[in-house]
């Protein structure tokens, strides 16, 4: 028990003397560097010296004559391990290779079995090869401490039925990695774990297997968002660009004196004034029109704020009238309103400001209601 303390504390230290040189190395500072850890499972064979292994229960007075063995099994291992860069890796873990078994007689005759179980602790330097972004060469060395235990039964005596051994030993493989994202991975391996037996000598366990990584803090790259390019789009012939319709062209234009509508300085049409406007609907009747347009105009006598006000008053009245009692839509008619500003008079017509009855007389051409009716021939 001493001794194999002894190489495992050996081993231990080489391994942790290479570590550390790999952490020293500039390749640590690579991006790739995390924990992770991963489960393989596979089959594993073993290959032993059964002839010593009898030999040493029995003593030297059996031989062998026949023998039979099941040197097949499934194991499987857990570990984990820190990536410094890359290409480096170290890698702990705990590992079972399952049983093995033999059976067979011997001369003088006797029959004999045993059944060997391996398992233990491995820590491996672990270098990884890219090929590609995803697909990787996996290299590995390491120590092994085993825990190798058999259990035998014969119709002879036995010298030690139950012998098991502690011992650590050299442990290698190669493999192949392929990462389905950043943090998922999958590997295959065969790998051969040399082995103290509990009989003496050596033997060597290999395990071929398959196994699934997980790397803690990995980030998964979010995908570029993908441009859409533009369909190629026919070339369309511009519509042909129609001439935009005529302006509605007057029809017709008939004035009324506002004396005719209107009381002096009033806004309401007078019966006399609405039997004029009702003869204007009669004729309007034959008529295609779009639009009407009515504008009120006074003379130049009093504030410009005032005749303006009185003028729409005028317009408007007219235009309701006309709406009301004669079915013009009002969709189609327009009240406007200006004051002396458009006078028919001429400005030596009428002379003088002060307002008497001859200026008032004079300025009468300029009282007055337009009604303009427009649409297309």
């Amino acid at each position: 028990m001493k001794t194999a303390r002894t190489k495992l504390f050996k081993n231990t230290r080489l391994l942790g003397m290479v570590t550390l040189a790999v952490i020293a190395s500039p390749m640590v500072l690579a991006q790739d560097a995390g924990w992770y850890a991963g489960l393989s499972v596979g089959q594993t064979r073993a290959s032993q010296d059964e002839a010593s292994m009898v030999n040493s229960q029995l003593g030297g007075g059996y031989s062998l004559s026949t023998l039979n063995h099941d040197d097949r099994d499934t194991g499987y291992k857990l570990f984990g391990g820190y990536q410094f860069s890359r290409n480096f890796a170290v890698e702990g873990g705990y590992f079972n290779l399952g049983s093995f078994g033999i059976s067979g007689s011997t001369v003088p005759a006797a029959t004999f079995s045993g059944t060997t179980k391996v398992k233990g602790l491995n820590l491996d330097l672990v270098g990884s090869f890219p090929v590609t972004d995803r697909f990787s060469v996996l290299g590995r060395i390491g120590a092994n401490y085993a825990d190798v235990a058999d259990s035998f039964s014969s119709s002879a005596p036995l010298a030690d039925p139950n012998p098991s051994k502690r011992d650590t030993n050299l442990k290698v493989g190669v493999g192949l990695q392929y990462a389905f994202t950043e943090a998922l991975s999958m590997r295959a391996e065969i790998e051969r774990y040399r082995i103290s037996e509990p009989t003496g000598g050596k033997g060597d366990i290999d395990m071929v297997s398959l196994g699934l990584i997980y790397r803690f803090g990995a980030k998964t790259p979010t995908p570029a968002p993908r441009v859409m390019q533009p369909e190629p789009v026919a070339a369309i012939a511009p519509a042909p660009v129609m001439p935009p319709p005529p302006p509605a062209a007057p029809l017709s234009k008939v004035t009324f004196a506002a004396d005719s509508l209107f009381g002096f300085d009033q806004s309401s049409v007078t019966p006399s004034g609405k039997q004029e406007l009702d003869k204007f609907a009669a004729d309007l009747k034959t008529v295609n029109y779009d639009v009407i347009t009515v504008t009120g105009h006074t003379d130049r006598i009093g504030a410009p704020a005032y005749n303006q006000k009185l003028s729409e008053r005028r317009a408007q009245a007219v235009s309701a009238y006309l709406v009301e009692t004669s079915g013009v839509p009002a969709s189609k008619i327009v009240a406007r309103g200006v004051d002396g500003a458009e006078p028919v008079t001429k400005p030596g017509d009428c002379v003088g400001k002060k307002v008497t009855k001859v200026l008032i007389a004079c300025l009468q051409p300029d009282r007055r209601v337009e009604i303009e009716v427009a649409g297309t021939r």
